[in-house]
């Protein structure tokens, strides 16, 4: 569904990815994980079209997506939760969703409807501005607008950051639930434990480039690269 080969990307004169490949396929939970500060964030950035690599390509259902800009990206059916959630506090939970929803020709797709009974919570919090809502509900809220787009891969970026164990678990069961749905999910994390139990494939970044890739009951085992990557 989505291949990243070999690319290269900049802020300014900064040279952060350094020739990163990987492959996310149909309906798969693929993780990567990596210390603060390896570049993890720009590869998303890079994909939805923020960051734009300067040499490499990123193939989406047989369309390079180099070039192209976020909102076209995001209508081909790459969805975003970024890191730090970044709603719209001024708007309404309502709000929040309606402005992220899109038709497509799919035949089916998620609504807001959809989103409030994934989390009854937002229901409860329907009419309130996004800046009011608590640490995990925003989360609930930016993983909703995220789906409302319809897409069929799913960029979350460091989704638990800052979540207590029981919205951690409540992320987990969406991310089951969207690749039992068809939806494919690529996951940045520095969550060890949470990528491991959801993650079909890993892949660990250091210093722009990747450094390990496999299953994650190998990278489990591999004592070696836990310690000298992820500090583990």
């Amino acid at each position: 569904m989505l291949d990243v080969q070999d690319i290269h990307t900049y802020y300014g004169d900064s040279y952060i990815l350094q020739g990163v490949s990987l492959h996310v396929g149909e309906s798969s939970i693929v993780a990567v994980l990596g210390r603060n500060g390896v570049g993890k964030s720009t590869l998303v950035r890079s994909i939805i079209g923020f960051t734009p690599p300067r040499a490499g390509k990123m193939v989406f259902d047989e369309v390079n997506l180099v070039g192209l800009t976020p909102e076209r990206i995001a209508r081909l059916g790459v969805g975003l939760v970024p890191q730090g959630r970044r709603i719209f506090g001024s708007l309404t939970v309502r709000e929040n969703l309606l402005v992220a929803e899109r038709e497509t020709n799919r035949g089916k797709g998620w609504t807001p409807a959809d989103v409030l009974k994934l989390f009854p919570r937002l229901q409860e919090r329907y009419t309130f501005n996004g800046k009011s809502l608590s640490g995990g509900e925003q989360q609930m809220l930016a993983c909703g607008r995220g789906l409302v787009g319809d897409p069929r891969v799913l960029l979350m970026d460091e989704p638990t950051e800052g979540l207590s164990p029981i919205f951690v678990r409540e992320l987990g069961r969406l991310i089951e639930e969207l690749k039992a749905q068809g939806t494919a999910v690529l996951l940045v994390e520095q969550n060890l434990g949470f990528a491991l139990r959801l993650a079909d494939y890993v892949y660990v970044m250091n210093k722009g480039q990747i450094v390990h890739e496999s299953s994650p009951d190998e990278l489990q085992n591999n004592e070696e690269v836990k310690s000298r990557y992820l500090g583990i």
